[in-house]
């Protein structure tokens, strides 16, 4: 079959791949891509937000799957369109994707489900978040209620400073994603990703991860759209995988489908693993990125055939996801002044960072003049496997110091918790 996906990232790098890699796929499109996927496929102009441009070329060229990698899209309800057009797509309808797209309806959608998550207040001007502050301790967790890149989330430390961030947020620090402000409660914990698959109906899970957010070594400096992450995340044992299922994702998939929105795609819960157990952070409505990079290397299965049940709403038919029992670790590498205002332009040469079964994923790259150069913040996703975490962290830097990109940096201590639990078992 052909198959357009959709996106421009190393999220869609990696899916394209993999889904290149399906006997199922005659020919792969991917709208605008980037130079690592054009590897895998043929990469075309096409405007997401132009939905029936999107639904013009599907016709055009018989394509019979279109998966969309970003949440943009998801939450402008390009889904909607292509399936109302008789068009099989992975990925959630606008109503669904609401749980990437809106803090707060996640937030309320948790109190209807009885889903455990922190204490929340959502306020819709500055004066209501000031006043919903003092019935909050330190540290304060501000997030904008809607799209913000992965870096709408701020955790303060004194009043005074959320006060401050607060005023930046509804002063359009994240544009329209601030005009609504979630104030929650901090929880205590370790962070780790969990991801499903569902066709609405059926919930099958494909791996779990953790994310490395904050810019600089050691967890400092400010959030990012993610660092590097690896897979799986051993700390989200068998027990609390299946409590995850049953207390969090399966009363959203139950709750979403009883309210007349069922969510068909990837569904991807974000978990504090507190002392009363997991509790959810957020949702995104899509793979993570670079969670994505990871869970790719390691998936055993047909990627076309896992995402055509889950459109078709057929996923109880087919072999449930399989991954491999090695780890995986990526290593993002990042453009001079990111998470600010990245230097564009940066010649890059991967030399022969692609040995010992390592792959660097494109993300924020593109061709001049016949040269890759960086065109994003993040540049380049330096994925590696290996027997364990700490094997997989030695291949991936390997790779990354097989790289040419002065322009470039990256931390030095990507999946190094697990390194440390492997080193003191």
């Amino acid at each position: 079959m052909n198959i357009l996906l959709l996106g421009s990232g190393g999220r869609e790098h990696a899916l394209a791949w993999k889904l290149a890699q399906s006997p199922m796929c005659d020919k792969l499109w991917a709208a605008p891509g980037n130079p690592g996927i054009a590897q895998e496929a043929e990469c075309v102009a096409l405007d997401a937000t132009d939905h029936d441009a999107v639904i013009a070329f599907v016709r055009e060229n018989d394509i019979a799957l279109v998966v969309i990698g970003p949440e943009a899209p998801l939450v402008d309800g390009l889904a909607d369109s292509l399936r109302a057009a008789g068009i099989d797509t992975f990925g959630p309808s606008r109503q669904a994707a609401q749980l990437e797209g809106s803090k707060g309806f996640t937030k309320e959608l948790c109190k209807r489900a009885n889903i455990p998550t922190a204490r929340y207040e959502r306020c819709a001007s500055l004066e209501q978040a000031w006043g919903a502050l003092k019935r909050f301790d330190p540290p304060f967790v501000l997030k904008a209620d809607g799209l913000a890149a992965g870096k709408g989330v701020i955790i303060a430390e004194t009043r005074d400073e959320a006060q401050h961030a607060l005023h930046d947020m509804f002063d359009g620090q994240f544009g329209a994603a601030g005009s609504e402000v979630v104030i929650e409660q901090f929880l205590t914990g370790e962070e780790a990703s969990f991801f499903a698959l569902t066709d609405g109906t059926t919930i099958t899970p494909i791996g779990t991860a953790q994310d490395h957010k904050r810019v600089g070594d050691g967890d400092t400096g400010p959030n990012t759209g993610g660092m590097g992450a690896y897979s799986p995340a051993p700390v989200l044992t068998e027990a609390l995988q299946a409590r995850a299922m049953r207390e969090i994702v399966e009363p959203t998939v139950r709750t979403m489908r009883e309210e007349g929105m069922p969510y068909s795609g990837v569904l991807y819960a974000g978990l504090m693993l507190t002392s009363e157990g997991p509790q959810l952070i957020e949702y995104n409505a899509r793979f993570g990125d670079p969670e994505c990079q990871v869970l790719m290397m390691r998936l055993e299965n047909d990627l076309v055939e896992l995402m055509l049940a889950c459109a078709q709403g057929k996923l109880g038919e087919v072999a449930a996801p399989k991954l491999a029992d090695e780890f995986a670790l990526t290593v993002v590498m990042a453009a001079e002044g990111y998470p600010g205002t990245p230097k564009k332009g940066g010649a890059i040469d991967l030399g022969n960072a692609e040995t010992d079964g390592a792959k660097v994923f494109h993300a924020g790259t593109t061709m001049d003049g016949g040269k890759l150069v960086a065109s994003g913040g993040r540049v380049l996703n330096v994925t590696a496997k290996g027997a364990s975490a700490t094997d997989a962290q030695r291949k991936a830097y390997a790779a990354v110091d097989a790289i040419d990109f002065p322009d470039g940096f990256c931390r030095r201590d990507i999946g190094q918790r697990e390194v440390r639990r492997e080193r003191d078992a």
